[in-house]
């Protein structure tokens, strides 16, 4: 199981073209088979922050996603939105509910 979480900041003013982009990403991300998990989460205090929760079976799945034409475009459109780019950490399952178990 591959987990990650993607930290994205938004340029003022790019939030809608952000949540189009990746509701796009979103919603064909979910069809993958080696999809376990895919939620977008917005900081409390600050609407242009974002996470993304991620899982997938294993890393070669990670590797199919981001082939995908969802994940191509959604790229496409949010990296010129973007504050410092998108900072990912990674992390090993301890107690983890995945949507497909």
């Amino acid at each position: 199981m591959l987990i990650q979480l993607v930290r994205i900041e938004v340029k003022p003013g790019h939030r809608d073209t952000f949540l189009e982009a990746f509701t796009i990403n979103c919603e064909g991300t979910r069809k993958e088979p080696g999809n376990l998990r895919f939620d977008l989460l917005c900081d409390p205090e600050d609407e242009n922050k974002f996470s993304v929760y991620e899982i997938f079976r294993d890393e070669a799945a990670l590797d199919e996603h981001r082939k995908t034409p969802h994940y191509r475009t959604c790229v496409e459109m949010i990296d010129p939105i973007t504050v410092g780019g998108r900072r990912k950490d990674f992390f090993l399952p301890v107690l983890v509910e995945t949507a497909r178990d």
